[in-house]
């Protein structure tokens, strides 16, 4: 249940927001799934509730505001744009049972690429001013680094794309990593299927399974059994890469003190480059917006359980007396997702949002 106070709080952070400069805009509450479903996955279903629309087919409560926001601005907006909104959303909570199935979140959206990090920095900087009164305590990431880090591995493509793909589950990608890079043997189930591969075809083992069952077609099966069978023969990830990523994974400390300790990881991982020049941008126009890049929090994995679609800077704010909550405000950039929903156009983005109903008495 929402409180009229939590609503009141929102409102008043909202029209903060439009002093600032940025439109109000709205979306809609139930949303088609099939866009969300092509963004994230079968994940989004353990987020979101779903219903059923004869005419529309599956649809979704609005999980958040951002997809719907871009898809609004990638039908026509103009660049550049800054929007902000006040409204429900919803998210089921199977393993967090006591914190809110419906609240409110007040967001701030900005499309701009003329200078993706002062975009970043006036994102931030616009959130820490209107939460100061509540003193948070702010931290920041960027998946950009992490990314760049995976694109840059000499192994194959469809490595890329795993590691790439999972970059979101810190659990899924150690697997992957230690297995890309030979630190951990098969399993029983694999080393045995990897024997049979080596002495039948895919298509064998796939019609010898028995009846077909789920959706995968024979046809399927037997590509997928090839490819774990080319896996195979691939050679591991290169030790010094593997390091220089476990330690991108690892480090912790402030945006300033990152610059240095990153450069030497790029000399093991030259990929990181552009990335790391990126991150040197923003602490700089951080710093010109008053914020100090040596005593700012940061962490290159911070922000891999939020949403999928951040794809560079990540932000949170956190109760400074409450750690048993949820952050109050969380935030990033998001460049692919406009690419994914503009139909091939894309306009870099950042955005973050703020949750009035953690912000009791806070004030």
């Amino acid at each position: 249940m929402i409180s009229a106070a939590d609503r009141t709080r929102g409102e008043a952070l909202l029209a903060r927001l439009r002093a600032a400069g940025a439109e109000p805009v709205q979306a809609p509450i139930l949303l088609e799934a099939g866009p969300l479903l092509d963004l994230y996955g079968e994940d989004i279903r353990a987020r979101a509730f779903q219903t059923q629309d004869p005419a529309l087919g599956e649809m979704m409560l609005r999980p958040d505001f951002t997809v719907p926001v871009v898809r609004a601005h990638m039908a026509g907006g103009p660049t550049p744009a800054r929007y902000c909104y006040l409204g429900e959303v919803f998210r089921r909570q199977e393993e967090n049972p006591a914190r809110a199935r419906e609240y409110l979140q007040v967001g701030y959206e900005l499309f701009d690429g003329s200078d993706p990090a002062a975009a970043d920095a006036e994102v931030f900087a616009r959130i820490a001013e209107v939460l100061a009164p509540w003193d948070p305590v702010p931290a920041t990431g960027d998946l950009g680094l992490l990314i760049a880090a995976v694109e840059g591995l000499a192994t194959t493509p469809r490595r890329r794309a795993a590691l790439r793909r999972h970059i979101w589950r810190p659990f899924r990608f150690r697997r992957l990593t230690d297995r890309f890079t030979g630190r951990t043997e098969p399993t029983t189930a694999r080393a045995a299927l990897l024997a049979r591969l080596a002495a039948e075809t895919p298509e064998t083992i796939a019609a010898e399974a028995g009846p077909a069952v789920g959706l995968r077609a024979p046809e399927e099966v037997a590509a997928r059994l090839t490819a774990l069978a080319e896996d195979a023969g691939t050679p591991p990830i290169p030790e010094a890469e593997a390091a220089a990523l476990d330690a991108l994974l690892a480090w912790e400390g402030t945006l300033a003190g990152a610059l240095v300790p990153l450069r030497d990881l790029a000399v093991d991982l030259p990929a990181l480059g552009p990335a790391i020049d990126r991150l040197e941008s923003r602490a700089e126009a951080l710093a010109r917006r008053g914020i100090d890049a040596d005593a700012l929090p940061f962490a290159p994995a911070r922000g891999r359980s939020a949403m999928e679609y951040y794809d560079g800077f990540i932000f949170t704010f956190a109760d400074r007396t409450r750690a048993d909550l949820p952050p109050l405000a969380t935030g990033g950039r998001y460049d692919a997702l406009t690419a994914a929903l503009g139909g091939g156009a894309a306009i870099p983005a950042v955005g973050g949002v703020i949750r009035p109903g953690l912000l009791e008495d806070r004030a």
